[in-house]
């Protein structure tokens, strides 16, 4: 399931945390799932928007103001609300899609220039 790899991808990033403290900043954004309806009432009132990837990297590398990182699963496929974001971000914002906390985290390093992310299984 993809919560079950996002929560590998954090749980990997926590073991690099001491050596490489910019992970500690990474965070998701919890836009998706199903909730309650009051809940969601409540969460869209705090500016919780459809198409927001599931995570951020508020660092510039490499030119780019930051990163996100959209989790799929499977055969998940963006909708359209995420391909608006990614067209409206994508000349400021390194925006990856991933389905694999690994794949996930290659990328994070990738954009990081962490070897040890970048070589991740």
């Amino acid at each position: 399931m993809e919560h079950d790899e996002q929560v590998a991808l954090f749980n990997i990033l926590a073991l690099y945390e001491n050596k490489y403290p910019v992970l500690k900043w990474i965070f998701a954004i919890p836009n998706g799932g199903k909730r309650h309806p009051a809940t969601a009432v409540k969460l869209k009132a705090e500016g919780v928007k459809r198409g927001i990837p599931d995570v951020c990297i508020p660092y510039p590398a490499g030119g780019w103001s930051g990163a996100y990182v959209e989790m799929k699963f499977g055969k998940g496929r963006l909708t359209k609300e995420q391909k608006a974001f990614i067209d409206f971000h994508e000349h400021m914002y390194k925006i990856y899609v991933c389905y694999s906390a690994i794949e996930a985290a290659n990328k994070i390093g990738e954009y990081l220039d962490i070897q040890e992310l970048k070589e991740c299984e």
